[in-house]
């Protein structure tokens, strides 16, 4: 692999059945469950990538033994006892991971730090640290890295939890309920179109045994602990959105396999989103076929504040819509791996597709587009979005390939077996 890649071109409509990688969303929640639990767990099907490995090594740092070599993983959770890492907790560039580590560090009874890397340090952290800081632990800043003194275990009791900047700040604080030291209330504030990730953390808790009851303002979670469990790992929605705006841009036929429409992963709107524009969309069993055959795309305005990370893609198919698209409730896009609001319009322009960012909002032109390098911006998700288009358009090369390794390291691949099939 050199530091550009091709974007293989289709030279016909695809049509093919598709299995994406494992739901980071879900590997992650299910190891920390696993790692709480009181037993062997078994992980199927779980994604093999930078961000669940930098949790597993993690969890390794506090004494938990995960094996991740070959499917199913097995984890030996310890019931809560988790040990004081020797060396700092290293998030690497995953922002879930990071703020479920600064909740398992103040159950601790020592001084820990936890680390991350690329723009993780810049990435909000204040809405877990307030919390830590209200149940009395000792938490050095607002941004990685972060030195929490722990006390042995979180008391627990009412939280009131300030999600506006993010979910994820609730779900590290829920994960890690079942084992403080009284049954805890957590009341959500800001929360601002991401129910479908929290929905997703209950769930999980839920397969390991765990009591929590879903409120008015948010969740009641017993301090009863976590259960063993063998768990299969869905696909991840967030890598199916690809595959299936290659349908739609080449007016063909994908096959998702996997994911049906009882999945909590909120990225599978962009599956409703394509059937606005004019797609075919059947879902059957475990599975959603996306049918562009007979499709003629049209613009959309739509609100993906629920599926921020799937909009990137979905941007992409308007490029190849019929008059003007608006994509609104994208606040989120701004504090990830990239701001993703500015880097995917900037990269749409520089293929010649019209993208103005309207406050949060990506207004999408279509016109006569061209090959360029393509800058990821340092973001996996800039950069699968962007070789959607590359298989349309000729000569797209995206720089940085390896980027998408910290979810989809086989991607590259998966783009020329649709090539080549």
């Amino acid at each position: 692999m050199t530091d550009q890649v091709e974007v293989p071109l289709l030279r016909a409509p695809v049509h093919a059945v598709v299995r994406p990688p494992g739901s980071k969303s879900e590997t992650i929640r299910a190891l920390t469950a696993a790692a709480l639990a009181n037993g062997r767990s078994h992980l199927y099907s779980p994604l093999v990538a930078e961000d669940p490995e930098a949790m597993a090594a993690a969890l390794r740092a506090l004494g938990i033994d995960v094996d991740d070599n070959g499917d199913p993983w097995a984890v030996d959770g310890q019931a809560g006892r988790l040990e004081s890492p020797e060396g700092p907790l290293d998030a690497n560039e995953s922002g879930l991971s990071a703020r479920i580590l600064l909740a398992l560090a103040a159950s601790l009874d020592g001084v820990s730090r936890v680390v991350g890397r690329g723009r993780l340090p810049e990435r909000p952290m204040k809405g877990i640290v307030e919390v830590l800081r209200s149940q009395g632990v000792e938490v050095s800043g607002d941004q990685l890295p972060i030195e929490v003194s722990g006390k042995g275990h979180l008391w627990g009791g009412e939280i009131e939890v300030d999600c506006s900047e993010s979910s994820q700040f609730a779900t590290a604080l829920m994960l890690v309920a079942p084992i403080m030291h009284e049954p805890t209330s957590i009341e959500l504030k800001g929360l601002a179109g991401s129910a479908g990730y929290l929905e997703m953390t209950e769930s999980m808790m839920r397969r390991f045994g765990a009591v929590v009851d879903r409120t008015v303002t948010g969740y009641e979670i017993s301090n009863d602990g976590y259960a063993p469990s063998d768990v299969v790992i869905e696909p991840d929605a967030s890598a199916a959105v690809y595959p299936m705006v290659i349908a739609a841009l080449s007016g063909g036929v994908v096959v998702i396999e996997g994911l049906g429409q009882g999945s909590r992963q909120p990225d599978l709107r962009v599956a409703s989103s394509l059937e606005s524009m004019g797609c075919g969309v059947d879902w059957e069993g475990s599975q959603v076929t996306i049918d562009a055959r007979d499709a003629k795309l049209r613009g959309l305005d739509v609100d993906m504040s629920a599926a921020p990370d799937g909009s990137l893609a979905l941007a992409v198919a308007c490029l190849f819509a019929e008059g003007t698209s608006r994509i609104s409730g994208l606040q989120s896009l701004r504090r990830k791996e990239s701001d993703r609001l500015e880097a995917i319009s900037t990269e749409i322009r520089r293929i010649g597709g019209g993208a103005v960012v309207d406050g949060d909002s990506l207004v999408i032109e279509p016109s006569e587009l061209s090959g360029a390098v393509i800058d990821p911006h340092g973001d996996h998700r800039i950069a699968m979005a962007m070789a959607t288009a590359g298989t349309m358009v000729a000569d797209i090369r995206v720089a940085n390939p390896l980027v998408v390794n910290k979810t989809w390291p086989g991607f590259w691949a998966f783009l020329e077996s649709l090539s080549s099939g």
